[in-house]
């Protein structure tokens, strides 16, 4: 009797871990998922709000670079843009969640258009959602 029960609390507590990662998973897919939708409606606009601002560009292939560190950048990058500001609010929202309160730098060095930025970046969300795709059972 006490086999199976050391079984079962075994298999309890191992189930109890699965949903609570699967959850942690499921939010930050959806917070992917939102931003990638967002630069696709935003790019179906005949103009793209403010798209002849200019933004840090954040280099998204750099590998040195964690993902969360971009996503910060990226998320800093938007907090340039004072002009249609509820426009790209959506976006800091969903970029800060998921970097969590990382600090990051970024170089103004370099700049780009925002009409060149966003597929940038919404091909990064895009990558990361496949990457991190959700697991069997999930």
């Amino acid at each position: 009797m006490l086999p199976s029960l050391k079984a079962a609390f075994a298999l309890l507590s191992l189930l109890g871990l699965t949903s609570s990662m699967s959850l942690t998973t499921t939010a930050s897919q959806r917070k992917l998922s939102e931003i990638t939708k967002l630069v696709h409606n935003l790019q179906s606009r005949v103009q793209v709000p403010c798209n002849d601002s200019r933004v840090a560009q954040v280099t998204f292939t750099d590998r040195k670079l964690s993902e969360e560190e971009l996503l910060c950048q990226a998320a800093m990058a938007l907090m340039k843009v004072t002009r249609c500001k509820t426009d790209y609010e959506p976006f800091i929202l969903n970029l800060q969640s998921l970097h969590g309160k990382m600090k990051c730098s970024l170089s103004n060095d370099n700049e780009i258009y925002l009409r060149h930025f966003l597929p940038e970046l919404g091909n990064f969300t895009q990558g990361m959602y496949r990457r991190r795709g959700v697991s069997p059972g999930q």
